[in-house]
């Protein structure tokens, strides 16, 4: 890893679409996620220490468990950062100026194009699979774990709920439609393994998923997402969450017509890093609370 785990959390942003994007979630996990950033104050909110001396022992173990190797912390990371990358080959850059800003978005959708049905319902459980996958990792327990992970998602908060929430809004509803779920799983059902090869996200991470070769692996998403589709209908049919209601939500930020829904996700995987985010301090608030229990 490039950079150390304080100066990940250091860098989180404080505003634009990012966080804009995960407070209009609000209204499906209230009062759940605030945007903790800062080494030192994510060390604070999480233990609740004050004191200076402790504050530094608990950082400088934190530190020294995320840069030991035989643990998994740093490939969570890369996993987190990485399935969020290869949504932003579309010019994020262009649009990072206007971070904190109201864009325009439909002068924004000639420079956008909505993946494919396909594409899109690949992508989103390959992010499921991130986020089991980096569970495991962070966990240390084996990666093909689907059980202790869909016991986990109950157990779920703060920053880990976020993130599932969009992914279930941002990556299901909107672009999907509200029979996500079954598309999705329709879809991966149909997928040959030469086109899940095909998938840049996959091609990235591919070697975090388990499986001896592309068959095994599309087996195992297709697992994963079956295994994970009671606690995703769970939490829409108990949000009543729908498209629109999604995107009434992310209106103090965007505007666009409900009849342009493929490409607002098509923006928002462009414009937003959602799971690199929440990953960040996912990881962090778990390398702090062990810290702390060991020092």
């Amino acid at each position: 890893m490039s950079k150390a785990i304080f100066e990940l959390v250091d860098q989180l942003p404080t505003g634009g679409l990012t966080v804009s994007l995960l407070n209009s979630l609000d209204f499906v996990a209230p009062g759940q996620w605030h945007n903790v950033v800062g080494f030192v104050n994510t060390i604070k909110t999480v233990t609740g220490e004050t004191d200076e001396d402790l504050i530094q022992q608990i950082g400088e173990r934190a530190i020294y468990l995320y840069n030991d190797r035989s643990q998994g912390y740093q490939r969570a990371m890369w996993l987190y950062q990485t399935v969020d990358g290869t949504d932003k080959a579309l010019g994020a850059a262009a649009l990072a100026n206007k971070v904190g800003e109201s864009i325009p978005l439909l002068g924004f959708l000639n420079k956008v194009t909505p993946k494919p049905d396909k594409a899109q319902t690949i992508d989103l459980a390959l992010k499921l699979v991130t986020e089991l996958v980096a569970f495991c990792q962070i966990n240390g327990i084996p990666g093909d774990s689907i059980g202790d992970f869909v016991a986990s998602l109950g157990e779920y908060s703060g920053e880990s709920l976020i993130r599932m929430v969009a992914l279930v809004c941002v990556d299901g509803l909107i672009p999907l439609g509200p029979d996500f779920i079954n598309k999705a799983l329709s879809s991966i059902n149909q997928t040959s393994p030469q086109e899940l090869e095909q998938n840049s996200t996959f091609k990235n991470i591919q070697d975090s998923i388990p499986g001896n070769n592309s068959s095994s692996k599309l087996n195992f998403i297709g697992e994963s997402f079956d295994s994970v589709k009671g606690w995703m209908g769970n939490l829409v049919a108990s949000n009543n969450l729908t498209p629109q209601k999604v995107v009434n939500n992310l209106q103090n930020f965007t505007q666009i017509a409900d009849d342009k829904l493929d490409y607002l996700a098509a923006f928002l995987d462009v414009s937003t890093n959602y799971y690199e985010h929440t990953g960040t301090q996912t990881l962090a608030r778990r390398l702090i609370e062990r810290a702390l229990a060991e020092i």
